[in-house]
C-alpha cells in the first residue's frame, strides 16, 4: 500500500488541531514563547540591576565621624554618600530601613597614628537580602583602603609592599566573550528542549485518549489504511506542531537576547542564524523521540484529563539529565552523547560557545536518539495493533 493513507491521516490531525484554539495557544504560545520572553526579561533586569548597583551611589551612615576624616574622605571619592547616623543604629538596621551603619570609634585616630590595629564597627544583618549588595560594597572598599594604608605605612618604613606579597599570580583567561555569555545564556537548550514536549503535548493527547474518548478513534481504525500507517500519520502531525514550537521558541530567544546586555558585562551573545540552524538540526531527532514518547504514554490512557496528568509527569523525564548537568556540569563526550536531551543540551552549548565539535560526537548523539525515538515508534505500533487501544 502506498502512503496516501499515511499523508490522509496526517493532514486530518494537523486540520483538526489548528481548528482547536485552545490547544494551538498552548502548544505554539505558551511553551514557545512564554519561556524565551521570561527569561529575557529576567536575564536583562538583572544584569541592568548589578551594573546600575556599581555606578549609584551608596549611601552610609557613619557614626563618629570626625574620628576619621581622611577615611571619610576616601569613601566619598568612591562614591559613597556620608550621612549622619540615626540614633538608635541597631533598631534600624534591624528593621531593614537601613543595611549597614558604619561606627568609628573615637580611639581610632590614635590607634592609627601608632600604627595599631584600628577597629571599624559595622552594624549589620546578615540575615536580610534587601541589602546584601550594600553590605558586600562597604566590605570591599573598607578592606581595599586597608591595603592602602598599609602599603603607605611599608613604603614609609623603606619596604616595598611587594615584600609582602611572595607570590605574584597572573591569570590568562582563554574564555571568549561568547564562552563567558553561556553562563548567563546556558538555560536556552532546557527552554528548547521544553518547547518541543509542549508542542506535542495537547496532540499527543488528542490523537490517543482524545479521539477514544469523543468515539472517533474506532471509525478511523475501521478504515482498509493498515493501523501502523495510521499511526504514523499522527506521529507525522504531532511532530510538526513540534517542530513549529521549536522554531518560534529559537526565534523569540533571538529576539529576546538581543535586548540582554551582555556587552556591558563582558559577555556576548554567540546566537545568530548559523547556531540558531545548527540547534534546529541537532534537536530533530529528539522531535521524534518526544513525540513517539509522549504518544505511546497516552495510548495507555483511558481519558483526556488522565492522559494529561500522565504526560505532566512525563514532560519531565526527559528534562531530568538537563537539570543534572546544570547542577553538576559535564563535557560533551562519546558516553553523554548517549543520553537523550543531554546531548542536544550539550552539543548546543557548544554551539554558543563557538566551540568546534567533534563529527563523532554529533553522529553519536543522532544516532543514539533516533534509536530511542525508533524503538518507541515500534512500541506506539504495536499499541495501535492491540485491541485495547479502542477499549482503555
Amino acid at each position: 500500500m502506498n502512503s496516501s493513507g499515511i499523508r490522509t491521516v496526517f493532514l486530518k490531525e494537523v486540520v483538526d488541531n489548528l481548528r482547536d484554539r485552545r490547544t494551538l495557544m498552548s502548544a505554539l504560545f505558551f511553551g514557545p514563547l512564554f519561556g524565551p520572553l521570561i527569561f529575557g526579561f529576567m536575564i536583562s533586569m538583572a544584569l541592568e540591576r548589578n551594573i546600575k548597583d556599581v555606578d549609584e551611589p551608596l549611601e552610609l551612615p557613619v557614626i563618629g565621624a570626625e574620628y576619621a576624616p581622611n577615611l571619610v574622605a576616601w569613601l566619598e571619592t568612591q562614591n559613597v554618600v556620608i550621612q549622619a547616623s540615626p540614633e538608635d543604629a541597631e533598631a534600624v538596621v534591624r528593621d531593614g530601613d537601613v543595611a549597614v551603619v558604619l561606627e568609628i570609634p573615637e580611639d581610632f585616630g590614635d590607634a592609627f597614628r601608632n600604627g595599631e590595629p584600628a577597629t571599624l564597627r559595622l552594624i549589620l544583618d546578615d540575615s536580610s537580602q534587601d541589602g546584601e549588595k550594600d553590605r558586600r560594597r562597604i566590605r570591599a572598599l573598607l578592606r581595599g583602603y586597608g591595603q592602602q594604608v598599609g602599603a603607605l605605612r611599608l613604603l614609609a618604613r623603606g619596604v616595598h609592599p611587594d615584600t609582602t606579597d611572595p607570590i605574584a599570580l597572573e591569570e590568562i583567561d582563554l574564555s571568549t566573550p561568547a564562552g563567558r555569555g553561556v553562563l548567563i545564556l546556558g538555560m536556552i537548550p532546557y527552554f528548547l528542549i521544553f518547547s518541543i514536549l509542549m508542542g506535542a503535548f495537547n496532540l499527543a493527547i488528542d490523537t490517543t485518549a482524545g479521539e477514544r474518548e469523543r468515539g472517533s478513534l474506532e471509525p478511523l481504525l475501521t478504515v482498509p489504511v493498515s493501523r501502523t500507517r495510521i499511526m504514523l500519520g499522527k506521529l507525522a502531525a504531532t511532530a510538526v506542531f513540534s517542530i513549529a514550537a521549536m522554531t518560534i521558541s529559537l526565534l523569540a530567544f533571538s529576539v529576546s537576547i538581543s535586548f540582554v546586555p551582555l556587552e556591558k558585562v563582558g559577555m556576548a551573545a554567540n546566537f545568530g542564524l548559523d547556531v540558531m540552524l545548527s540547534a534546529a538540526l541537532i534537536c530533530l531527532p529528539f522531535v521524534a523521540l518526544g513525540v513517539a514518547l509522549l504518544t505511546v504514554v497516552a495510548a495507555f490512557t483511558k481519558t483526556y484529563k488522565e492522559a494529561q496528568t500522565y504526560l505532566s509527569f512525563v514532560l519531565i523525564v526527559p528534562l531530568i539529565p538537563v537539570i543534572v548537568a546544570a547542577v553538576d556540569p559535564v563535557r560533551p563526550t562519546v558516553l553523554t552523547m548517549l543520553v537523550p536531551s543531554l546531548s542536544q543540551h550539550l552539543l548546543i552549548t557548544e554551539f554558543m560557545k563557538g566551540e568546534p565539535v567533534a563529527p563523532l560526537l554529533i553522529a553519536t548523539s543522532v544516532l543514539s536518539t533516533l534509536l530511542i525515538g525508533g524503538a518507541l515508534t515500534w512500541v506506539a505500533a504495536r499499541l495501535y495493533r492491540r485491541e485495547r487501544l479502542l477499549g482503555g
